[in-house]
């Protein structure tokens, strides 16, 4: 009988918290066998990602686990660091969900990828460098050259997804573990990657192990599936039968999420809060006596306004410069243009001249975990804002407002003692968007903040915004690749690409009647995912 690759056996998961001991795994077993494709599945802290954190050692230091995951007969929890080394990058590789925390920002992509090929591979400094560019145009990252100098803050979101896609797939691996790889990327390129990691799963006969929320992806690709709940194994089967037959309450209810509803247009009168001129960003260095021109304009020319209780969608693929324009209009990065705050002009301004404006445009980021000081509280990270702009609070009015606001995004104010590595993804998002709403801002840019959840709590995530906008006037930018969520959460859309717009107008007339042909591509790829998966596939 043939030995599976990876057999996990009744694995236990603990985290050591204030709030006592929590348990993220409480007996799981699966296993993957050479060649196959494994799903698993399951809301936002599910335990699905702790699981293999365990498998890896790479659980967080209060973080403990019992039990066997063997890879090839070898059991990895009790092997010595070592050699566990000597399999990690080598024989087993993982993509991690938040690619932005995975690359050092201090390095180049280039030295980055090269890493793992020397220590791995032996290869020589030149050879990794060229092996390096290769991989950037096997995961068809735009212009790799250029991009094997850049720094990870110079790339979008898919774009750094695709370099850890690269770095795990440098040497070749037995056993692939994905834990939300193509979270970052728009539907398109999220079919390439995929028909990229079949064709080389095809040729390899590397096995993979694939956690994520999204079971379009899950019906394409997988061969078996695994549904987790609460730490527990809810359901298993192939994944026939798990979309064509689901036995359990929880399978049909995941099965059946999707974002619905729309959002009614403000009014024509509504103030405008927030006014983009021709807004325009470029970033590298032009021509010079000893260099070549390495501008590259992300935002070229864009102009919005952006009325009280308005939710402005902005789509595109990814290195659209969607993310770029966000940041540029909260005066994040250098932009040049003319941006406008309630009639005052803020465009330009630096650090000190924004502080007064700070508390009333906020920001949630795309990786939560890379905008969550891992060295704080949850509670210390939602109230720090209280204290920069409200800091004639009390701590008992702060640490009140805190649980509010945890309240507001469906978490328990318990939960404020904990420290973000002890949280899922989703989670960990729900506290960025605590983070800002805390503040009651007139304004929130939200960049792919649902990116990272399932699509029950996408769901839970939408009426929350929804609920808030109301309740406290909320105006968003939201900044999206996931066209369902937009359409429902969104009552004007631009659509982004190249770095300019190529087609803007209310959400009904997008959706319904889009007049150029990049925007239909990007609503059949949204659409169809599942048949356009299946065409690559073969």
């Amino acid at each position: 009988m043939t030995q599976p690759v990876l057999e996990i056996d009744d694995i236990r998961v603990t985290f050591d918290t204030a709030d006592g001991d929590v348990n993220a795994v409480r007996g799981v077993s699966m296993h993957v066998m050479p060649g196959e494709t494994v799903a698993v599945v399951g809301e936002s802290g599910s335990g699905k990602s702790q699981i293999m954190m365990a498998a890896m050692g790479l659980l967080a230091g209060n973080g403990a686990a019992t039990g066997a995951v063997r890879y090839r007969g070898t059991d990895l929890l009790t092997l010595p660091a070592r050699k566990l080394n000597d399999l990690r990058g080598a024989k087993i590789t993982m993509i991690f969900q938040e690619p932005m925390t995975s690359l050092d920002p201090l390095y180049r992509i280039g030295e980055q990828l090269a890493e793992p090929l020397r220590v791995h591979g032996g290869l020589s400094v030149k050879a990794a460098m060229a092996r390096a560019l290769e991989l950037l145009e096997l995961v068809q990252i735009p212009n790799p050259e250029a991009k094997l100098r850049a720094y990870p803050h110079e790339m979008s979101g898919g774009q750094r997804q695709r370099v850890m896609i690269a770095m795990a797939l440098a040497n070749d691996p037995d056993l692939l573990i994905a834990d939300e790889p193509t979270t970052a990327l728009d539907v398109t390129i999220q079919a390439e990657i995929l028909q990229l990691l079949a064709d080389l799963q095809a040729r390899l006969g590397m096995s993979i192990l694939f956690i994520t929320h999204d079971l379009t992806i899950v019906e394409a690709f997988a061969d078996r599936v695994y549904v987790m709940r609460q730490g527990l194994l809810e359901e298993e089967g192939t994944a026939q039968a798990i979309f064509g037959n689901p036995q359990t309450d929880y399978t049909k209810m995941l099965l059946a999420a999707e974002p619905d509803g729309v959002k009614l247009p403000v009014a024509a009168d509504a103030p405008v809060l927030l006014q983009g001129d021709d807004v325009r960003v470029t970033f590298g260095k032009a021509a010079g006596w000893f260099s070549k021109d390495t501008t590259l304009r992300a935002v070229d020319g864009i102009s919005l306004s952006l009325r009280k209780g308005q939710t402005i969608g902005v789509v595109g693929e990814s290195g659209s410069g969607k993310s770029t324009l966000g940041r540029a209009l909260l005066q994040l990065l250098p932009a040049e243009g003319r941006v406008v705050y309630q009639g005052e002009q803020i465009g330009g301004l630096d650090r000190a001249g924004m502080r007064r404006y700070r508390d009333q445009l906020q920001m949630v980021f795309q990786d939560p975990y890379g905008s969550l000081s891992p060295r704080m509280t949850v509670g210390e990270i939602v109230a720090e804002g209280l204290s920069v702009h409200e800091p004639e609070l009390s701590r008992a009015e702060r640490d009140a407002r805190v649980m509010q606001a945890l309240d507001d995004v469906g978490l328990e104010p318990s939960f404020r003692n904990r420290f973000p590595h002890e949280f899922s993804g989703g989670q960990r998002q729900r506290v960025a968007i605590a983070r800002a709403v805390i503040l009651r801002p007139d304004v929130i840019v939200l960049d792919e903040p649902t990116s990272a959840l399932d699509r029950s709590v996408q769901k839970q995530v939408i009426d929350l915004l929804r609920r808030i906008q109301v309740e406290y006037g909320l105006s968003y930018i939201f900044i999206s690749h996931d066209l369902a969520v937009v359409r429902a959460l969104s009552d004007y859309v631009m659509v982004m690409k190249e770095g300019v717009v190529v087609e803007e107008g209310p959400t009904a007339q997008i959706f319904g009647a889009p007049q150029m042909e990049y925007t239909r591509a990007l609503m059949r790829a949204a659409f169809n995912l599942k048949s356009l998966l299946l065409e690559k596939a073969g």
